[in-house]
């Protein structure tokens, strides 16, 4: 067995203790991010940020991955995105009405007939513009990654089939948690209810409120169209959701890292649009399967007409009225 000189420990000694810092410093490296989402397992956004840990734990050979806490199993919407904002939770998905009472550009993307149709949304949030709007987000805590669809938002409830305006005075619709969403209601001449998202079907069945606003796919997964009848295309808003890191969890990425997460979630947000299609589609089968009585062909424009206190307000700050004007002129 060959004995070591003095020299030749000395520099064995050295290597050995060179890769144990590396071994340490790659351990240290390694995550487990935990993402947050108020939608049950099998929703589109569940499947789209797994499908982005699947690619994080590709790229990073194991070093990442994401854990998906699902059907708010981290708390209400609310709560979750204050814990993304201080750090104890790592990702969020949530829908931009919300997190606007955090970050103000936000509730732009939530101002109602803001958006011509689903491929005017896109267009303006796959551009320049979105790429904005996502990189607006530091100052308040977090970075944003990317934006899911979430469809159009509509009215339903369990009173009375809403063929105009005048059909919505009177009824307790409920809204999200936000300043916005319940100056829209109260312009329609409804009564706005802020509730978090897991209490609308107690609400409904309690008839503590008589409808509420969301998407298909919204609309039948949680129940709601068991107990609300009538469903309205008013389409009023096409806000999108958004999937956010707090800056916590990013500043901890290397710089490598960071690039490896914003091209998963920009994967995952296309991954996502493919499977929201899908159960768009079903969703609303099975509702009109079930009897919902669905009112399509309305006269939007009084709608729209009452929106311009909204509008004036928004146009109050100029940074929001210049965004309005420049997300208005995408063709």
């Amino acid at each position: 067995m060959p004995v070591l000189n003095r020299a030749e420990l000395s520099r064995t000694g050295v290597i050995f203790v060179a890769l144990l810092l590396a071994i340490g410093a790659t351990s240290a490296a390694a995550r487990e991010f935990r993402a947050a989402d108020t939608q049950a397992e099998d929703y589109p956004t569940v499947q789209a940020l797994r499908y982005m840990g699947a690619l994080i734990s590709e790229r990073t050979g194991g070093r990442h991955e994401i854990k998906v806490f699902h059907s708010r199993q981290l708390g209400e919407e609310k709560e979750t995105i204050e814990q993304t904002r201080a750090g104890a939770i790592d990702l969020n998905r949530t829908n931009v009405a919300l997190i606007g009472n955090f970050v103000p550009a936000m509730n732009v993307l939530a101002m109602p007939f803001l958006f011509r149709s689903i491929e005017h949304m896109q267009k303006v949030l796959d551009g320049p513009i979105g790429k904005e709007i996502l990189g607006s987000f530091e100052p308040y805590g977090f970075v944003g990654l990317a934006f899911y669809d979430s469809g159009a938002r509509s009215i339903y409830n369990s009173v009375r089939p809403v063929k105009s305006i005048a059909d919505l005075k009177g009824l307790r619709i409920r809204v999200q948690q936000s300043e916005l969403m319940s100056d829209m209601i109260r312009a329609l001449g409804a009564e706005p209810v802020e509730l978090p998202y897991g209490q609308v079907l107690t609400g409904l069945s309690t008839h503590l409120i008589d409808g509420a606003e969301n998407n298909w796919p919204s609309f039948v997964t949680t129940d709601h169209y068991k107990h609300a009848g009538y469903y309205t295309l008013t389409e009023h808003t096409m806000s999108p959701e958004v999937l956010v890191i707090s800056l916590k969890a990013w500043k901890s990425l290397s710089a490598e890292d960071q690039t490896i997460f914003r091209e998963a979630a920009a994967r995952s947000s296309l991954y996502m649009r493919e499977k929201w299609r899908d159960l768009e589609e079903q969703s609303q089968r099975k509702a009109e399967a079930a009897g919902i009585v669905v009112t399509r062909d309305i006269d939007r424009k009084p709608f729209e007409d009452a929106m311009a206190p909204i509008y004036a307000k928004a146009a109050q700050d100029p940074a929001a009225a210049a965004l309005i004007e420049r997300i208005r002129k995408v063709e």
